[in-house]
């Protein structure tokens, strides 16, 4: 029996997380609730993720966004994948490009038959098969072009870099414009109602009392309400993701223009570059416990491609989830909830999911706990599988003689990761939950990138002969490479529909 609807609903924190579910719910259901965002100026956002994957445009659409003026108003470029430099061996790299390889067969999927060549020694990299890491190879870009038909042009598949501070602010004026009420000020207390635990209301430094039925938490690192006021407790994954340090500095813009991330593994960690129209976010995370500070921050200085922009931000994290990210009427979203390192650009996706999700899970006063407790397995497997994509990095390592990547390399994993890598390795086969974020053709490129290698391959390859196989995938990297051609430099394409004003 229901028990009335939530009417009010309080945002606690603003940033990327607290201005897109403010964006989300403003859009979707501000007819039946009062939206209010709680935000300190004082408090700094994290701001460093920067680099998105391509499901951020389905939010964008959901929400009313124009993807040319967002583009426009966040500095943004476009992102086709993501090339990882030295994290096999130093020296070499390869890209994890967004979207298919080659063309899916009847009985199996395009990759088999290029594994049958591949080790045979007659097929070059699985790379050379998708459009889009040859256009990301090639610095070309163009959006997937629909009536292309049956062409690789229809296959291109992309998502953004871009100013997180510039994507809140944006999103803050959409979400102001439709109602959303924002109050700033510092939250010095929550009170808890007496017979249940429950979150009644936050108390403002000025005495000011805000009282809500649904309470997102989106105050960062520190959990304000998921961990401050209700204690859920966290769980560590640092002995399988043992990077808890990030430095953060912008630096001054170069040509050409890349449309991927860069990641560089450095002796304890790595480099992340994300080019913007105005600027290039730079990165370095690493391991406390196998370098200094100092250190990692004279890598990261001397490593960048331009002159630096601002002072380097030194950043403390644990990777990790709470062990409930709705607990009673708060439910956490971002960094609140839980943080992956930034190496495959998950963050904003979390947040994304994490607001669809509580829509679709959307409660009653009476807070059904069938209901919670099913949007937190969600959550769990989502963040599990995640987690399970990020160690296949670090654990598929040849950077012998690195303490801190022996480490990695010789660490127990989890065995929902294991059982994934020993299917690769017999036959080359992938098998994934319909839900995963991370499709088979994401875990082909890193499994493939970082050197382990499939033994076989699917036995119903063979129904075709090897000529047949050749041909078709020749024919396949003979297109993809003439449509590549074809297209313009991400320069000239962001020039012709979304050049940002000059800061």
């Amino acid at each position: 029996m229901s028990l009335g609807l939530v009417k009010n609903i309080v945002i606690v924190g603003g940033g990327t997380a607290g201005w897109m579910t403010a964006a989300a719910m403003s859009a979707l259901i501000s007819n039946c609730c009062k939206i209010r965002l709680v935000e300190s100026d004082e408090i700094s956002t994290i701001g460093v993720g920067e680099a998105t994957i391509p499901v951020i445009r389905g939010f964008n659409q959901l929400i009313g966004v124009d993807e040319n003026e967002f583009l426009r108003q966040t500095q943004g470029t476009f992102k086709l994948g993501i090339e990882f430099v030295n994290w096999s061996k130093q020296g070499e790299s390869y890209i994890h490009g967004f979207g298919v390889i080659g063309r899916d067969q009847l009985l199996a999927k395009f990759y088999q038959y290029w594994l049958k060549l591949y080790q045979a020694g007659k097929a070059p990299g699985v790379e050379h098969y998708s459009i889009n890491t040859m256009a990301a190879s090639m610095n070309k870009f163009m959006r997937a072009d629909s009536d292309s038909g049956d062409s690789p042009l229809s296959d291109i598949s992309h998502a953004f870099h871009f100013d997180a501070g510039l994507y809140a602010k944006y999103l803050r004026g959409l979400s102001e414009g439709r109602g959303v009420r924002r109050t700033e000020g510092r939250i010095v207390d929550a009170v808890l109602r007496a017979d249940d635990g429950f979150v009644e209301a936050i108390v403002m430094e000025n005495g000011e009392r805000i009282e809500g039925d649904l309470f997102v938490d989106c105050s960062g690192f520190r959990g304000l309400l998921i961990e401050g006021a209700l204690k859920t407790g966290y769980e560590d994954w640092s002995h399988w993701l043992p990077c808890d340090r990030a430095i953060a500095v912008p630096c001054e813009s170069v040509s050409p223009l890349l449309p991927y991330t860069r990641a560089t593994a450095h002796d304890a960690g790595w480099q992340w570059r994300i080019p913007l129209q105005h600027r290039i976010g730079n990165g370095h995370v690493y391991s406390s416990k196998f370098m200094e500070p100092e250190q990692a921050e004279s890598i990261l200085m001397n490593n960048l491609d331009g002159k630096p922009l601002a002072q380097p931000r030194h950043l403390k994290f644990t990777t990790g989830k709470r062990k409930r990210a709705w607990n009673k009427n708060v439910v956490a979203i971002g960094l609140a909830g839980g943080f992956m390192e930034p190496l495959e650009s998950t963050s904003i996706h979390l947040v994304q999911t994490g607001i669809t999700r509580l829509l679709m899970m959307f409660p009653h006063l009476g807070y059904d706990q069938a209901d919670i407790d099913s949007f937190n397995e969600a959550t769990d497997n989502e963040y599990a599988a995640i987690r399970d994509f990020l160690i296949l990095h670090y654990k598929l390592n040849a950077r012998e003689g690195k303490p801190f990547w022996d480490y990695c390399r010789n660490m127990e994993i989890p065995a929902t990761l294991q059982r994934r890598m020993d299917l690769y390795r017999s036959n080359g086969r992938i098998v994934r939950a319909s839900d995963e974020l991370f499709t088979e053709t994401s875990w082909l490129q890193v499994m493939h990138g970082q050197g382990l290698r499939a033994k076989g391959y699917h036995p119903l390859v063979d129904q075709r002969s090897e000529a047949d196989i050749a041909a078709f995938l020749a024919n396949v990297k003979d297109v993809v490479l003439r449509c590549v051609e074809h297209m313009p430099t991400h320069e000239e394409y962001i020039a012709s529909c979304c050049a940002a004003p000059k800061m």
